[in-house]
Protein backbone atom coordinates (compact mmCIF):
# COMPACT_ATOMS: atom_id res chain seq x y z
CA UNK A 1 0.00 0.00 0.00
CA UNK A 2 1.34 3.43 -0.57
CA UNK A 3 0.34 6.01 1.72
CA UNK A 4 0.05 9.83 1.65
CA UNK A 5 -0.60 11.84 4.36
CA UNK A 6 -1.20 16.30 4.02
CA UNK A 7 -1.40 18.17 7.50
CA UNK A 8 -1.62 21.51 8.58
CA UNK A 9 -2.72 23.80 11.53
CA UNK A 10 -6.38 25.25 10.91
CA UNK A 11 -7.63 28.34 13.40
CA UNK A 12 -10.92 27.15 13.85
CA UNK A 13 -12.74 25.09 16.70
CA UNK A 14 -12.05 20.90 16.29
CA UNK A 15 -16.17 20.30 16.41
CA UNK A 16 -16.91 23.15 13.36
CA UNK A 17 -13.90 21.20 11.28
CA UNK A 18 -15.01 18.01 11.69
CA UNK A 19 -18.26 18.70 10.79
CA UNK A 20 -17.04 20.62 7.88
CA UNK A 21 -15.52 17.81 6.58
CA UNK A 22 -18.24 15.08 7.50
CA UNK A 23 -19.26 17.32 4.25
CA UNK A 24 -18.47 15.16 1.66
CA UNK A 25 -20.15 16.45 -1.68
CA UNK A 26 -18.59 19.78 -0.54
CA UNK A 27 -15.01 18.42 -1.73
CA UNK A 28 -15.81 18.99 -5.61
CA UNK A 29 -15.30 22.76 -4.85
CA UNK A 30 -12.19 22.08 -3.80
CA UNK A 31 -10.22 19.88 -6.65
CA UNK A 32 -9.07 20.24 -10.00
CA UNK A 33 -10.17 17.13 -10.97
CA UNK A 34 -13.49 15.81 -8.82
CA UNK A 35 -16.39 17.30 -10.56
CA UNK A 36 -19.15 16.27 -8.30
CA UNK A 37 -19.74 14.02 -5.16
CA UNK A 38 -23.59 12.57 -4.70
CA UNK A 39 -25.20 11.05 -1.48
CA UNK A 40 -25.99 7.66 -2.51
CA UNK A 41 -27.59 6.36 1.43
CA UNK A 42 -26.61 7.90 4.72
CA UNK A 43 -26.42 10.76 6.68
CA UNK A 44 -22.77 11.22 7.00
CA UNK A 45 -22.15 8.95 9.60
CA UNK A 46 -21.08 4.76 9.02
CA UNK A 47 -22.34 3.81 6.10
CA UNK A 48 -23.09 6.50 4.50
CA UNK A 49 -22.25 6.04 0.50
CA UNK A 50 -21.31 8.20 -2.00
CA UNK A 51 -20.39 8.52 -5.83
CA UNK A 52 -17.36 10.53 -6.79
CA UNK A 53 -16.98 11.74 -10.56
CA UNK A 54 -13.70 12.51 -11.57
CA UNK A 55 -12.75 13.80 -14.72
CA UNK A 56 -9.32 14.00 -16.38
CA UNK A 57 -7.64 14.39 -19.65
CA UNK A 58 -9.97 12.23 -21.92
CA UNK A 59 -11.26 10.16 -19.27
CA UNK A 60 -14.02 10.46 -16.45
CA UNK A 61 -14.85 7.63 -14.07
CA UNK A 62 -17.19 7.38 -11.02
CA UNK A 63 -15.66 6.09 -7.70
CA UNK A 64 -18.05 4.05 -5.09
CA UNK A 65 -16.54 5.28 -1.34
CA UNK A 66 -17.99 4.35 2.08
CA UNK A 67 -17.84 5.97 5.78
CA UNK A 68 -16.45 3.31 7.54
CA UNK A 69 -16.37 4.88 11.01
CA UNK A 70 -16.31 7.97 13.03
CA UNK A 71 -15.17 9.51 16.23
CA UNK A 72 -16.11 13.25 16.54
CA UNK A 73 -14.54 15.60 16.43
CA UNK A 74 -11.54 13.90 15.69
CA UNK A 75 -11.84 11.17 13.09
CA UNK A 76 -13.57 10.17 10.09
CA UNK A 77 -12.58 7.23 7.90
CA UNK A 78 -13.13 6.00 4.61
CA UNK A 79 -12.74 3.65 1.92
CA UNK A 80 -13.42 3.11 -1.94
CA UNK A 81 -15.87 -0.11 -2.39
CA UNK A 82 -14.83 -0.99 -6.03
CA UNK A 83 -12.32 -0.89 -8.43
CA UNK A 84 -9.44 0.09 -6.15
CA UNK A 85 -7.78 -1.03 -2.71
CA UNK A 86 -8.09 2.33 -1.05
CA UNK A 87 -9.15 4.38 1.96
CA UNK A 88 -7.73 6.73 4.58
CA UNK A 89 -9.40 8.92 6.74
CA UNK A 90 -9.76 12.82 7.95
CA UNK A 91 -7.93 13.59 11.44
CA UNK A 92 -8.78 16.44 13.68
CA UNK A 93 -6.24 16.84 16.74
CA UNK A 94 -6.69 19.98 19.13
CA UNK A 95 -2.98 21.73 19.49
CA UNK A 96 -2.19 22.75 23.09
CA UNK A 97 -0.31 26.83 22.98
CA UNK A 98 2.85 26.21 21.10
CA UNK A 99 2.07 22.59 20.01
CA UNK A 100 2.96 24.03 16.31
CA UNK A 101 5.99 26.03 16.95
CA UNK A 102 7.71 22.97 18.87
CA UNK A 103 7.36 20.64 15.38
CA UNK A 104 8.50 23.27 13.19
CA UNK A 105 12.28 23.52 14.71
CA UNK A 106 12.44 19.87 13.89
CA UNK A 107 11.24 20.51 10.02
CA UNK A 108 13.87 20.15 7.16
CA UNK A 109 12.09 23.21 5.81
CA UNK A 110 13.99 26.71 5.91
CA UNK A 111 10.55 28.76 6.14
CA UNK A 112 9.42 29.31 9.72
CA UNK A 113 5.80 29.41 9.62
CA UNK A 114 5.51 33.22 10.67
CA UNK A 115 2.72 33.85 13.17
CA UNK A 116 1.62 37.02 11.68
CA UNK A 117 0.14 34.71 8.73
CA UNK A 118 -2.18 33.45 11.06
CA UNK A 119 -6.25 34.54 10.39
CA UNK A 120 -7.49 37.12 13.30
CA UNK A 121 -9.65 34.65 15.56
CA UNK A 122 -9.99 33.52 18.66
CA UNK A 123 -10.08 30.21 17.90
CA UNK A 124 -6.77 27.97 18.98
CA UNK A 125 -5.32 25.99 16.13
CA UNK A 126 -6.27 22.44 15.41
CA UNK A 127 -4.42 20.22 13.14
CA UNK A 128 -6.00 18.59 10.18
CA UNK A 129 -4.63 15.74 8.47
CA UNK A 130 -5.89 14.06 5.15
CA UNK A 131 -4.02 10.20 5.26
CA UNK A 132 -4.89 8.33 2.03
CA UNK A 133 -3.42 4.57 1.37
CA UNK A 134 -4.26 3.02 -1.56
CA UNK A 135 -2.19 0.12 -4.25
CA UNK A 136 -2.21 1.04 -7.63
CA UNK A 137 -1.55 -2.67 -8.45
CA UNK A 138 -5.12 -3.35 -6.98
CA UNK A 139 -6.80 -0.98 -10.10
CA UNK A 140 -8.96 -3.01 -12.02
CA UNK A 141 -8.63 -2.16 -15.78
CA UNK A 142 -11.84 -2.73 -16.42
CA UNK A 143 -13.10 0.57 -14.45
CA UNK A 144 -12.13 2.69 -17.54
CA UNK A 145 -13.11 3.01 -21.04
CA UNK A 146 -10.29 3.31 -22.48
CA UNK A 147 -9.93 5.76 -25.91
CA UNK A 148 -8.43 3.43 -28.22
CA UNK A 149 -4.51 2.55 -28.39
CA UNK A 150 -4.49 4.63 -24.68
CA UNK A 151 -2.93 1.65 -22.11
CA UNK A 152 -4.41 1.30 -18.31
CA UNK A 153 -1.16 1.38 -17.29
CA UNK A 154 -0.22 4.27 -19.18
CA UNK A 155 -3.23 6.39 -17.59
CA UNK A 156 -2.30 4.84 -14.22
CA UNK A 157 2.04 5.98 -14.82
CA UNK A 158 0.32 9.55 -15.47
CA UNK A 159 -2.54 9.35 -13.11
CA UNK A 160 -0.50 8.56 -9.69
CA UNK A 161 1.37 11.68 -9.18
CA UNK A 162 -1.36 13.69 -9.28
CA UNK A 163 -3.14 12.54 -5.96
CA UNK A 164 -0.47 14.28 -4.37
CA UNK A 165 -1.57 17.51 -5.42
CA UNK A 166 -5.32 16.84 -5.37
CA UNK A 167 -4.66 15.86 -1.80
CA UNK A 168 -2.47 19.01 -1.10
CA UNK A 169 -4.73 21.24 -2.57
CA UNK A 170 -7.75 19.84 -1.09
CA UNK A 171 -6.64 20.28 2.38
CA UNK A 172 -5.07 23.92 1.64
CA UNK A 173 -8.88 24.96 -0.47
CA UNK A 174 -10.42 23.00 3.01
CA UNK A 175 -8.79 25.03 5.18
CA UNK A 176 -8.87 28.40 3.54
CA UNK A 177 -12.83 28.01 3.57
CA UNK A 178 -12.96 27.21 7.15
CA UNK A 179 -11.18 30.07 8.06
CA UNK A 180 -12.63 32.59 5.75
CA UNK A 181 -9.16 33.66 4.57
CA UNK A 182 -6.71 33.28 1.32
CA UNK A 183 -3.34 33.03 3.65
CA UNK A 184 -0.55 30.94 2.37
CA UNK A 185 -1.31 27.74 4.16
CA UNK A 186 1.87 25.65 5.00
CA UNK A 187 1.39 21.73 4.64
CA UNK A 188 3.57 19.22 5.70
CA UNK A 189 3.61 16.33 3.04
CA UNK A 190 4.55 12.32 3.94
CA UNK A 191 4.77 9.86 1.20
CA UNK A 192 6.08 6.74 1.52
CA UNK A 193 6.46 6.03 -2.25
CA UNK A 194 8.46 7.71 -5.41
CA UNK A 195 5.49 7.31 -7.47
CA UNK A 196 3.53 9.89 -5.88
Amino acid sequence: MDELVVSTEVYADPEKVYTFLLDFPQYANYSEYLREVITVSGDGGPGTRYALTFAWWKISYTARSEVTGVEPPERIDWEITKDVDAGGCWRVTPLEAGDGDEDASDDDSTDDADPSEAPATDDAPCEVALEIEFDPGSASPDALDLPRLVSFDWVLKKAIPLIRGEAERVVERAVQDLEGSTRDVDLDVYVDSDRI
